[in-house]
């Protein structure tokens, strides 16, 4: 059995500060600055949102080859250089005086983002922390659950400060003296082998028999729905409450609340797994999301909108570490970078779809209290397809 890794603490607690940072502003910064940057440049939503969505494509595909290179050679130089590369890009986005620069520079923001999120702290997590590696990653997304609470309220004081522009610019040097340094120096040390399964066990199918497996399929497409789904929800949850006549503040705590209960609900985790199993956590959490979603969309009161809000965050805290965990919980730790990669390429292209594919729904379904409706189908076809998830 591989000896735990000395410094694993260390590598734990850099990794929160690390993930709740790049999160907070790489990720959910954007949805509180994007009416802003609308009112300030005339760019309409979806266009600059589709910006947004394109950087989360460049991200699902960087990951694939950032997957193949943390299996080899461990995370810290990876992770240092994903967080080098995201200051540039997002001072040439506060920057942009055209579409085209921004589009730039949400594209290398993509890069660094595929760098530097989930995927390959979960991989640098699994390998160091081994049979461990559950509490880890729980600890860990309960952290980063903590971005949007943070940063989504900080953003938008930043940004009645000043403008949308100097935010971001705020925000490149905080991501500058937290996550570079905190990548370099805290992610030393030997990158430990993985011992390989039992020959018997469905984790020894080799990785090209995973990829083509029908439950390999049918896991990738029913977390990519579902986080079609989350994302979707996240993203318009903003002008979702705008809509029923909540002011900006109050719609930018509503978001932070909805961190909190990614908390709550990553704190469940461990109990979650020790009374079931596999499948069932992974058909219900989905069917979880399903139906906070639907609630979003039926709910009319703004108090009861907000406290959906928590139960949808509540759900999508656990729905993280059932992803985290997918790979190693069917198949083993052996190749979980590059399995992880594949498996997350098409997770993050509907994540990154979400945001743009949100306004898109609204402007069919005419509200976006309709539009949560649709998400809530959506969610519910992903639980059902989550039923031939395993191997």
């Amino acid at each position: 059995m591989e000896a735990p890794h000395p410094g694993r603490r260390r590598v734990l607690s850099i990794l929160c500060l690390t993930e709740i940072t790049s999160w907070g502003i790489l990720y959910y910064a954007f949805p509180v600055l994007s009416p802003a940057i609308t009112a300030d440049t005339g760019w309409s939503t979806s266009t600059i949102v589709a910006a947004f969505s394109l950087s989360q494509l460049v991200a699902a595909v960087v990951g694939i080859p950032v997957g193949r290179i943390l299996d080899r050679h461990g995370p810290r130089w990876v992770m240092t250089a994903g967080s080098v590369v995201a200051v540039p890009a997002l001072v040439v986005v506060a920057t942009s005086q055209s579409l085209v620069v921004f589009y730039l520079g949400w594209i290398v923001a993509g890069i660094a983002m595929g760098a530097v999120l989930y995927p390959p702290a979960f991989a640098a997590l699994t390998r160091w922390w081994g049979t461990d590696r559950v509490r880890a990653l729980m600890i860990l997304t309960l952290a980063a659950g903590l971005a949007s609470t943070v940063f989504a309220p900080l953003t938008a004081l930043l940004s009645s400060h000043s403008d949308w522009r100097r935010t971001y610019l705020v925000l490149a040097v905080v991501l500058l003296v937290v996550t570079v340094p905190g990548h370099l120096i805290g992610l030393h040390g030997r990158w430990p082998n993985v011992s390989r399964p039992n020959p018997s066990g469905p984790a020894a199918m080799n990785r090209t028999d995973v990829v083509r497996s029908r439950a390999f399929i049918m896991l990738t497409t029913s977390l990519g729905l579902a986080a079609f789904v989350a994302f979707a929800g996240v993203f318009n949850l903003v002008p979702l409450l705008l809509e029923h006549g909540a002011d900006p503040t109050i719609a930018a705590t509503a978001l932070g609340l909805g961190g909190v209960g990614q908390v709550l609900g990553r704190v469940g985790y461990l109990p979650l797994q020790r009374f079931t199993g596999v499948r069932g956590r992974t058909v219900g959490i989905i069917t979880a999301t399903a139906i906070t979603t639907l609630a979003l969309g039926a709910a009319t009161s703004l108090i009861v909108l907000i406290a959906i809000a928590v139960g949808a965050g509540l759900a999508r805290g656990v729905f993280t570490l059932i992803q985290a965990t997918a790979i190693t919980d069917r198949w083993g730790p052996t190749e979980y970078g590059h399995l992880n990669g594949i498996m997350s390429a098409p997770i993050v292209i509907t994540m990154a779809s979400a945001p743009w594919a949100g306004t898109l729904l609204t402007t069919w379904t005419g509200s976006y209290s309709s539009a949560y409706i649709a998400l809530g189908i959506i969610a519910a076809l992903a639980a059902t397809l989550a039923i031939a998830s395993m191997p």
